[in-house]
């Protein structure tokens, strides 16, 4: 059985960093924010080369805290693109503004810069590129309508722990970036986390003070926040796995390419692209395929898991009828939730199951 994650494994890697530092804070009696997590802020800023970063409890709030901070509230509206995963949705819709979509280019799934400008209304408040998959959106195209128009932009790089785009990380870019902590992520906790970057002093200050009850100093409450603070321990197993992740993240590029080569002569499956000069840091490969839901069965038969990322879009969701999109709406991304297929990947997968991986695929068709 070829695992499509494996955690354990990742685990035992650096088993001796991670019980040292989880005993660490229970020893130090401090389990919420504190000296950990502080320290995860300055060395994730440096990562990202950005001025602050901000640990809260879920990649979602690092969304809904950054939406909030660039001023986004009921009767505004937010642009994004269906392909994603709902959270990016659901953060807008806890502001109480209004999601709307633009569809995602047909080659690397991100966000269209082409569709973006017909969108915009006195009403628009903030756009959310999402870096898909661990590639970073086309953010010369969506900065220069964002700038056009005096709209700040928020990454979504949930998925893309060390992306880059021209050399520029991901999450440094736009007005502040967000990242999912999430087990299964490139840069992963255990348990859930997240954290949002940006170089505004007064964003980070206000962000600080919204996922802390809204106080800056305790008991005095200058905004009705919440209860996103992140606990110590994933602080400190985050530091721990922060200093593995660019082997890491050369490792499932390395993957990726072997996948890509392996593939390459396939007439019935299309590999992921990466756009000139940006870095993929494959947190999904995701093939395409007409016959999607077959190969995935075949795969199955093969003792070898898949994944769907995602089989339906947000505006076909029934939580977001009210939205009153209709199927048809965003061609690209409804062809996308049919034919995408997630194939295993992780760092400390062996390259003998990334050639089992393929080699079941090409039998899928010859079978």
């Amino acid at each position: 059985m070829i695992p499509f994650l494996d955690l354990k494994a990742q685990y035992q890697s650096i088993k001796s960093e991670i019980d040292a530092a989880v005993l660490g804070v229970l020893a130090s009696g401090q389990y919420v924010l504190g000296e950990e997590v502080i320290r995860l802020e300055q060395e994730f800023a440096d990562y990202c080369n950005v001025k602050h970063a901000i640990a809260v409890n879920t990649g979602t709030s690092a969304l809904h805290l950054s939406l909030l901070a660039a001023g986004v509230g009921p009767g505004d509206e937010v642009i994004t693109v269906p392909f994603t995963f709902v959270a990016t949705v659901s953060a807008i819709c806890y502001t109480g503004a209004t999601p709307v979509f633009v569809d995602v280019e047909p080659v690397t799934l991100t966000m269209d810069p082409a569709q973006l400008e017909a969108k915009i209304t006195s009403r628009t408040k903030a756009i959310i590129p999402v870096h898909i998959y661990g590639q970073m959106a086309d953010m010369d195209g969506i900065m220069a309508v964002a700038d056009r128009h005096g709209i700040p932009v928020i990454e979504d790089a949930c998925q893309a722990h060390g992306a880059r785009y021209k050399g520029a990380r991901a999450g440094s870019i736009g007005a502040s970036g967000c990242f999912s902590f999430y087990p299964g992520k490139n840069l992963g906790a255990c348990g859930e986390g997240g954290i949002a970057v940006t170089n505004s002093d007064e964003q980070a200050k206000t962000m600080r003070m919204l996922r802390d009850w809204g106080q800056e100093q305790r008991y005095h409450h200058l905004l009705k926040g919440f209860n996103y603070r992140m606990d110590a321990i994933q602080g400190a197993i985050l530091r721990v796995k922060l200093r593995h992740l660019e082997a890491w993240t050369e490792a499932r590029r390395s993957h990726g390419r072997r996948y890509s080569s392996l593939l390459a002569g396939s007439h019935h499956l299309r590999t992921p692209v990466e756009a000139a000069e940006r870095r993929h840091v494959y947190h999904v490969y995701a093939i395409r395929s007409h016959d999607r839901d077959g190969l995935q069965r075949v795969l199955t038969a093969e003792g070898i898991p898949s994944g769907l990322h995602y089989p339906i879009p947000v505006h076909l969701q029934k939580a977001h009828a009210d939205l009153g999109y209709q199927v048809g709406d965003f061609p690209i991304s409804e062809a996308a939730a049919r034919e995408v297929l997630s194939l295993p990947i992780y760092p400390e997968m062996p390259v003998q199951h990334v050639d089992q991986v393929a080699a079941a695929l090409e039998y899928a068709y010859v079978s």
